[in-house]
C-alpha cells in the first residue's frame, strides 16, 4: 500500500487547511484509517480516525470539535480539514491504515502555525 498525504502548508493561528491522502491498492474501502501527526521531539500520534463504513469517527481531545476526518472508497482518498489552527497543531500529517502499516508511511505533509 502507498499512501501520498498533500495539502499542508503555513497559516495563521485561526486559519484552516485541508489535507488529503491518496491511497493505493484495493483494500482501501476495507480498512480503518486514520490522520497521524508527528512533532519535533515528539512521538507520531493518532489524531484522527475514520471506520471503513465512514460511520465511526473517533479524535484525540486535542482536536475534538475543530479537525473532521472524512473518505471517499470510490476514490480511494482520505481527508482531514483542520479549522481553528493553532502553533501547537504544528507538524508533519501522515495518513495511515489503523493501526500503521509500518512500511507504507509516507514523507507526510508539513503543516505549519504561526502565531
Amino acid at each position: 500500500v502507498q499512501l501520498q498525504a498533500s495539502g499542508g502548508g503555513l497559516v495563521q493561528t485561526g486559519g484552516s487547511l485541508g489535507l488529503s491522502c491518496a491511497v493505493s491498492g484495493s483494500t482501501f474501502r476495507f480498512t480503518l484509517f486514520g490522520w497521524y501527526r508527528q512533532a519535533p521531539g515528539n512521538q507520531r500520534e493518532l489524531v484522527a480516525s475514520i471506520s471503513k463504513g465512514v460511520i465511526t469517527t473517533h479524535y484525540a481531545d486535542s482536536v475534538r470539535g475543530r479537525f473532521t476526518i472524512s473518505r471517499d472508497n470510490a476514490k480511494n482518498t482520505v481527508y482531514l480539514q483542520m479549522n481553528s489552527l493553532k502553533p501547537e497543531d504544528s507538524a508533519v500529517y501522515y495518513c495511515n491504515a489503523v493501526p500503521p502499516l509500518e512500511r507504507s508511511w509516507g514523507q507526510g505533509t508539513q503543516v505549519t502555525v504561526s502565531s
